[in-house]
């Protein structure tokens, strides 16, 4: 049997989308080391709404 790792699947939402009133959501999925970075993850990515790169960070 395999040993459970440590990695867990992540999803990442705009954070500017939200206030800027457009329609529909900008996600990532994307996946983390919990045991190195258990705090919730912020990276730039590409917003394709918006058209620019904006600050995505982990929901749930």
């Amino acid at each position: 049997m395999a040993k459970k790792g440590n990695r867990v699947q992540i999803i990442l939402e705009c954070t500017e989308h939200k206030t800027s009133g457009l329609p529909g959501t900008s996600r990532y999925i994307s996946t983390k080391n919990k045991k190195n970075t258990p705090e919730r993850l912020e990276l730039k990515k590409y917003n394709p709404i918006l058209k620019k790169m904006t600050v995505h960070k982990e929901i749930k």
